[in-house]
C-alpha cells in the first residue's frame, strides 16, 4: 500500500535536450512534440486522468516530472551517439522540422538525412535515471 505521507520516487528519468541557439517559440515547439513521442511509445508513463472538484475531466499527463535541458550544437550530437550506444530509444527533432507542415513531411525529412549528419535541435528520451544522466552529461538544465 502506497504511503501519501512519503515522498514519491522515480527510478527512471523523461528528459529533453533542446539546443541552446533556439528562438522561445522554438524551445517550446520543440518540447511539446519531442515529449507526444514519448507519451506515444511508452503509455505506462501516463497516468490517470485529472477531475477537479466539479467533476470536470481533464486529460492524464505524465506520471512523473520531465526534465528540459540545453546544449551546444555539438553537445546534441554527442548526447544522441551516447544515447545510441547505450540503447536508448529517442524522439528526434531536427532543424529541417521547421519548414515542414505535417507529419509525412516531418518524417520524410529526418529520412533524407544519415543519423551521423542530423542537425538536431532538440532529443528526448525516457530511461534509467543513471543512463539519462551519462547521456546528458554537460548539458545545463532549461533557465
Amino acid at each position: 500500500m502506497d504511503n501519501v505521507n512519503e515522498p514519491i520516487r522515480f527510478d527512471t528519468k523523461i528528459a529533453v535536450l533542446l539546443r541552446d541557439d533556439l528562438a522561445t517559440w522554438q524551445r517550446l515547439n520543440v518540447t511539446a512534440f519531442l515529449v507526444s513521442g514519448i507519451a506515444a511509445t511508452q503509455p505506462e508513463l501516463v497516468g490517470e486522468p485529472y477531475e477537479d472538484a466539479d467533476g470536470t475531466q481533464y486529460q492524464p499527463m505524465f506520471r512523473q516530472p520531465v526534465l528540459v535541458f540545453e546544449g551546444t550544437k555539438e553537445l546534441m550530437s554527442t548526447a544522441h551517439q551516447r544515447a545510441l550506444s547505450r540503447e536508448i530509444t529517442l524522439a528526434v527533432f531536427t532543424q529541417e522540422l521547421f519548414a515542414t507542415g505535417n507529419d509525412r513531411d516531418n518524417r520524410a525529412a529526418v529520412k533524407a538525412v544519415q543519423q551521423g549528419q542530423l542537425d538536431l535541435v532538440g532529443l528526448a528520451l525516457h530511461g534509467p535515471k543513471n543512463a539519462v544522466d551519462k547521456i546528458l552529461k554537460g548539458a545545463r538544465m532549461h533557465p
